[in-house]
């Protein structure tokens, strides 16, 4: 029988492509906050239609990652203190009952898992490729949460991931962060180990709030757009 001449349709669209190109250089500090997106440019940097750039331009501003100003359009979205604080404040509730939920029923799949991530996030650091420290972090509260069988509360958490990792963007590249950061989720995965829920909880709603502190101080200070050129 003769193969099917039938073209094979590529999973990922041009629009989804473009739409983690552009996300990935916010991310990245390719282009910082404040910076105008103008279309026509966009269009040329990425070898994609006007259509495709609007769509992606819109999807990228329900994830708050940019903000449409009257006479001016779209530019990268700025960090204000109170809408982190509240993301943070949301994230420390859902890892807290993640992480305790984790912890009453991880098996040893599940530990060694997290211990992997942990030991990928270190390496990351170290080398600092920051891109793979955000992709390898959410993938450890991944596990946790499916491990913690938190599946909606996962589900809420992916919705604000944009979100997040522009925190993360923003708090990974200032100093000694590396090192707390992993220290803290050690801290996180002992508890697991031991089955200790509180312990757990309380180990993950602390790594929230130490981060929460970077971030408020760093936006204080103003630092946003120079941190993002370190990491950068």
């Amino acid at each position: 029988m003769l193969p099917s001449l039938k073209v094979e349709r590529p999973n990922v669209t041009l629009r989804e492509l473009a739409l983690q190109k552009m996300r990935t250089a916010i991310l990245d500090a390719r282009f910082l906050p404040g910076d105008r997106l103008v279309e026509r440019a966009l269009c040329e940097e990425l070898g994609v239609s006007r259509t495709v750039v609007r769509e992606v331009l819109r999807h990228l501003e329900t994830e708050g990652l940019i903000q449409t100003l009257p006479n001016q359009g779209p530019i990268v979205a700025t960090l204000d203190m109170a809408s982190a604080a509240e993301i943070y404040e949301i994230r420390a509730l859902l890892e807290g009952e993640a992480a305790m939920a984790c912890a009453m029923r991880a098996d040893e799949a599940i530990v060694t898992a997290l211990d992997e991530c942990i030991g990928h996030i270190q390496h990351a650091f170290d080398t600092q490729d920051h891109h793979a420290v955000r992709d390898l972090t959410t993938a450890f509260y991944e596990r946790m949460f499916i491990g913690g069988r938190k599946h909606v509360a996962w589900e809420i958490v992916q919705s604000l991931t944009a979100r997040i990792n522009r925190l993360r963007a923003l708090t990974i590249a200032s100093d000694d962060r590396g090192h707390q950061a992993v220290q803290e989720m050690q801290q996180i995965l002992a508890a697991i180990r031991a089955h200790d829920g509180p312990r757990a909880r309380d180990a993950a709603r602390a790594h929230v709030e130490r981060v929460a502190e970077i971030a408020r101080a760093l936006l204080d200070e103003g630092q946003e757009n120079a941190s993002w050129r370190r990491a950068g």
